[in-house]
């Protein structure tokens, strides 16, 4: 028999399902596709394939919701990753946590789209709320900003020791700003939430202080890595707050998806203060009365009047203020570059016309040509890299990395492409989700342009990632191959992974002499992936 938490978690999941029906049935038409009744999820991630095949272009669909390039491939993102974790879903089938918050920000992202479109307007309501709940939610805010700033704090043997810290990784000019807005002797309290949740999401900084709390937690698992998790949720967590600051009532999704987070997230924390690995004590900080609610909100509140709306999105690394100064030269050197070459074009094209015109003058009776001439344009004199980028800003796509993920993400081949051309710099982790859908176009650009793939030592992470799928049950294809034959060839790179396949394979021994049948299976199948994965990379 199903317990109380699993009926109102199928409940909960069941309603967002009937939700994303009657959105869809909304926005297809929209797009010039006619549904009469809605499916699955499945089902309307198939129908928006079809509408950017007719329409002619993600962006095209994109303009007919509102949303700019960033925001359709969020969308298509979130829907991809619930269909691929609820393939199909019959009622009363069991649900998992990971599939419900799946669902919930997809249903979440689906307000968001009401708002930029004015011809929607589906309902997103998935359970009544009052007062009350409103009231758990701020606690729980609370408490989530305080175990941030715990597990932080606790990192470090003093206020003077964090400070300096701050200082090397964020500059002086974001320290002054943290002091003058904080409590004194508490920098921390200055910080916005995106920059308190990346001193704990960091990758430097999570590797260092927090890894032992979550690397053996059942929690936090809704994409493979346990870090890339947190940092999703902590960012969905901002927007959540901006709202809560702004004295906003929160919607029934956006409730909903809280408490699954606090929960996710402070499980870990309260499991290791249990067993004494870390002084942080969720419960008590959940256990706030009214005064310290109040009190709280209204720091938060007066920073936000001093700061404005934390829109910084939770990143996954510290971008050090050296680095900023040294990347900013090298844009406006570029940016010079390019403005140097149009000068040029313009020169040149102007030179030739000229000559043109002197050599008509002179000559008494011009001579039919057998071809037509060919056409100059600007965009065709300048180099290669400026008409790329030329073309990008044509379609509405600005010059930046974040829109690059986005086209990977998506399959966008004609605008990864162009981004490649234009001497954009990529990293292999932003091919995750696009190795899974096999966009084979957009990925063999990137590899055209391997020389362009500026991620530190990324071997690691896609053996593991490639595990963790063909663990899911997919196959390593013949472009995981690839990239693991392009990036993971090394010496060192083939003997650590021949080392972890001699540990595989000692784990299948143990098993087979404690004659284990269950973890022989798994063992077994462990073998078999890293057994697949050595030989592509060798």
């Amino acid at each position: 028999m199903a317990s109380a938490a699993q009926l109102l978690m199928r409940e909960k999941f069941e309603t967002c399902l009937g939700v994303i029906r009657h959105a869809s049935l909304q926005i297809l038409p929209l797009l010039t596709i006619k549904a009469s009744d809605g499916k699955d999820p499945q089902w309307f991630f198939q129908q928006l394939e079809q509408a950017r095949l007719a329409l002619g272009s993600w962006m095209a669909v994109a303009k007919r919701l509102n949303l700019n390039d960033a925001e359709i491939s969020h969308f298509t993102l979130l829907l991809r990753h619930l269909q691929q974790l609820v393939p199909q879903f019959e009622s009363g089938q069991e649900v998992s946590h990971n599939q419900l918050i799946a669902a919930l920000r997809f249903v979440s992202y689906l307000e968001r789209v009401r708002e930029k479109q004015p011809l929607l307007g589906y309902s997103t309501e998935i359970e009544s709320h009052d007062v009350a709940v409103q009231q758990k939610a701020m606690r729980q805010m609370r408490a989530l900003e305080l175990m941030l700033k715990n597990l932080v704090e606790n990192s470090y043997a003093g206020q003077s020791q964090l400070v300096h810290k701050l200082k090397m990784l964020f500059g002086a000019d974001s320290l002054r700003r943290w002091l003058k807005n904080g409590e004194r002797g508490d920098i921390l309290s200055g910080m916005r939430f995106s920059e308190l949740a990346l001193m704990v999401v960091d990758k430097k900084e999570y590797a260092n202080h927090y890894a032992g709390l979550f690397q053996h937690a059942t929690q936090l698992g809704l994409l493979i890595d346990q870090r890339k998790t947190l940092q999703t949720f902590l960012d969905d967590v901002r927007e959540i707050r901006n709202d809560l600051v702004q004295q906003q009532t929160l919607t029934s999704v956006q409730l909903a998806l809280l408490n699954s987070y606090y929960q996710e997230s402070s499980a870990v924390i309260q499991q290791a203060f249990d067993e004494g690995r870390t002084k942080v004590n969720p419960a008590a900080l959940l256990a706030a009365d009214d005064a310290q609610l109040q009190a709280w909100l209204t720091l938060a509140q007066k920073k936000h009047q001093a700061t404005g709306r934390d829109n910084e999105e939770v990143r996954d690394t510290i971008e050090r203020p050296d680095l900023r100064n040294t990347k900013s030269k090298q844009d406006t050197s570029e940016t010079l570059k390019m403005v140097c070459w149009c000068i040029a074009g313009v020169a040149v094209i102007g030179a030739a016309i000229f000559g043109m015109y002197l050599l008509s003058d002179i000559a008494d009776k011009p001579v039919q040509a057998n071809s037509q001439p060919a056409k100059v344009t600007v965009i065709d004199s300048l180099p290669e890299a400026q008409s790329a980028r030329e073309k990008l800003a044509n379609i509405g796509i600005g010059w930046e990395e974040g829109n690059l993920r986005s086209a990977i993400e998506r399959g966008d081949a004609t605008v990864v492409r162009l981004f490649m051309q234009g001497g954009m710099n990529w990293k292999v982790s932003y091919t995750e989700s696009a190795l899974t859908g096999d966009y084979r176009d957009a990925l063999n650009a990137l590899l055209q342009h391997r020389s362009q793939m500026d991620e530190e030592r990324p071997c690691r992470r896609m053996v593991r990632t490639y595990s963790q799928a063909m663990t899911d049950g997919e196959s390593l294809t013949a472009l995981r191959k690839q990239f693991l034959q392009t990036f993971c060839s090394s010496p060192e790179a083939i003997k650590r992974q021949k080392e972890d396949l001699d540990r595989a394979k000692l784990r299948l021994s143990a098993q087979q002499q404690r004659k284990d049948e269950q973890g022989i299976a798994e063992e077994k199948r462990a073998v078999d992936i890293q057994q697949a994965i050595y030989n592509a990379m060798r």
